[in-house]
């Protein structure tokens, strides 16, 4: 068995369906699970749906707009006389008019986030697998939600590994006769069956979920690029394609900011020793990048950019000096608002973190600390992490930038700056 993930721009429109069924068609041979996520920029129209609600602003226009998108693409798709699909999707709306329409601000931004933004995923899937099956590729639609079991984290949920395994055991086994189970990427839900999700661009992670579930023989992602490079060519010139890297290597730049794959996807697989390719769907018989348990000499340097960053920093209103107990109060803070930290340095009188600007958080944080730190941050900053680096590509990056903290240890070198 294994497992396909497609994202929104493998379904961004119908050219893109038709290119994905053939990928699958050609891979059929083999028993497929497949991920796939919300179409094109669907999750952001979501979001701008649920915006105007909070605004308490009309949102029907933005709501027209994401049906007229998905009935469009099933018209394209000669899919309009599927009777059934077509009452799946109006039903599928009147779910998410309802969860709207019973919104209030003491359900609180996370939880309603989760309940309406979902429904890109399952939508999307609902088409595909109508469309598939037109093309005789005989596809089992499966509900994320009933076999992806989390905690109450709204927006950031927590799998609980046990019982989703063997949920999704039990439920991929009995899919008899079926060249693919069709399922989504991103979506889960808690004891209470309230639709949570995994974190943004999540359908990796509920790729990884699938196959480490199912011991699958490999995980292919396919994406809008050629594999994982050592840059993100829309920012930086003369990339270079890595043809095989290691778990350690990729779990790492995942967690500095490359965005090619969720930060959560190589641990699960690399536990296992589950193989993950990242291949190109505009390319599929290139090669692509394999990662896995291997050790790969003289990696080039890996550059990750990340934007819209806030440094914080913690000073002891009295000026002495930050010890262990000033620091383990920070974090608790920063634990119970769900923060990562990006970068963090110590001085004797100052701690100081990085973080990815989150207004409400930040303002939370410093209100549960401002009577035991005098309390600075600087927003609308940029980071650069370069894994494996060299001077030469330290110098030529810091070029032309105001650095706010540079940091460096003996495999990476980070910087926030202003432009």
């Amino acid at each position: 068995m294994k497992v396909f993930k497609f994202g929104g721009a493998s379904v961004k429109d119908v050219d893109s369906v038709k290119n994905m069924a053939t990928i699958i068609e050609a891979n059929i041979s083999d028993q497929l699970v497949v991920i796939v996520s919300a179409m094109g920029k669907m999750t952001n129209a979501f979001e701008a749906v649920l915006q105007k609600l909070i605004d308490e602003e009309n949102h029907s226009e933005a709501l027209q707009y994401v049906k007229d998108f998905h009935l469009g693409i099933v018209s394209d798709l000669g899919l309009a006389g599927n009777q059934q699909l077509n009452q799946e999707i109006q039903a599928d709306f009147e779910s998410v008019d309802h969860e709207l329409d019973r919104f209030s601000s003491s359900m609180g931004y996370d939880f309603i986030y989760d309940q309406t933004v979902s429904f890109g995923e399952i939508l999307s899937t609902r088409i595909v697998a109508a469309y598939l099956n037109t093309r005789q590729i005989k596809t089992a639609w499966l509900d994320a939600r009933k076999m992806v079991k989390t905690d109450n984290i709204h927006r950031q949920a927590l799998v609980d590994w046990g019982a989703t395994q063997n949920i999704i055991r039990s439920q991929v086994s009995q899919q008899t006769g079926f060249d693919v189970v069709l399922t989504q990427g991103f979506i889960g839900s808690n004891a209470k069956f309230n639709t949570t999700t995994l974190g943004r661009e999540g359908s990796d992670f509920s790729a990884a979920i699938f196959a480490t579930s199912l011991n699958a023989e490999s995980v292919t992602i396919w994406k809008d690029v050629s594999g994982v490079l050592n840059a993100d060519p829309k920012k930086f010139a003369d990339t270079v394609l890595f043809d095989q890297l290691p778990y350690k290597e990729a779990a790492e730049m995942t967690y500095y900011g490359a965005s090619v794959i969720h930060p959560k996807t190589i641990k699960p697989l690399a536990q296992k020793g589950i193989p993950l390719y990242v291949k190109s769907f505009e390319n599929p018989e290139a090669n692509g990048t394999l990662i896995n348990e291997c050790v790969i000499p003289n990696l080039a340097p890996a550059i990750i950019h990340k934007g819209k960053q806030t440094v914080i920093s913690f000073k002891i209103s009295d000026f002495s000096f930050i010890n262990e107990q000033h620091i383990h109060l920070i974090f608790e803070h920063i634990n119970r608002n769900h923060l990562t930290i990006n970068l963090m340095q110590n001085s004797a009188i100052s701690f100081t973190i990085c973080i990815d600007d989150n207004p409400v958080k930040r303002e939370q944080l410093r209100m549960a600390l401002k009577d035991d730190f005098l309390i600075y941050y600087n927003e609308g900053l940029e980071m650069i992490t370069i894994k494996n680096y060299n001077q030469a590509t330290i110098d030529s990056l810091m070029k032309d930038k105001q650095i706010i903290i540079e940091q460096r240890s003996r495999n990476n070198f980070q910087m926030v700056y202003k432009l």
